[in-house]
């Protein structure tokens, strides 16, 4: 199962997009709420109405965590309860930990990306949390069980890195020619 962290305040683009990859290479994918509500109200007023809450999240049942980005949604994952304790069971079992657009600092802000080629939306407020990774000049790099990528515009290519890490690159590249 791959679990998309949803906070309110999360930017559209960087979940769906990416979630639409993953089942598209035909991989079990679950929107997952971070409030106290299934309904999770987006960035620019999408709501998507989720599959479960935090509380049902195992790196046990998941290959993967998501973490979209956008305002005031990464602020919303950072204070939500339970969120480092998910983080930590994904990195202690060796899962894929994903994070896009601000998401990034909060892998950075506590020590994840510390030694590690990342990116994150590049302003000062996002990348001062990631002064211990190696910082890219690329949209998406993926380094060990780390996926990271600048923000909405690279919203597809982040998608088709989940799914060569999740499957190959030729599913990748089946699932990028067939939405040219």
């Amino acid at each position: 199962m791959v679990y998309f962290l949803l906070a309110n305040g999360f930017e559209e683009t960087e979940a769906i997009a990416p979630f639409d990859m993953v089942k598209r290479a035909g991989e079990e994918a679950s929107f997952v709420s971070v409030t106290d509500s299934l309904t999770v109200m987006g960035a620019h007023g999408i709501k998507i109405v989720a599959d479960m809450f935090l509380s049902e999240v195992s790196a046990e049942t998941g290959k993967m965590i998501v973490l979209p980005g956008g305002l005031p949604g990464v602020t919303n994952l950072d204070l939500a309860e339970g969120f480092d304790e998910v983080i930590k069971d994904f990195a202690d079992n060796d899962r894929f930990i994903c994070a896009i657009c601000a998401a990034p600092s909060l892998l950075g802000k506590r020590g994840y990306l510390d030694g590690l080629k990342a990116v994150c939306y590049p302003e000062p407020q996002f990348e001062k949390h990631l002064a211990n990774a190696k910082i890219q000049k690329y949209r998406v790099v993926r380094d060990g069980k780390f996926i990271t990528a600048v923000g909405a515009g690279a919203a597809i290519e982040f998608g088709l890195e989940l799914v060569t890490a999740l499957t190959d690159r030729n599913t990748a590249e089946r699932i990028r020619n067939g939405i040219k």
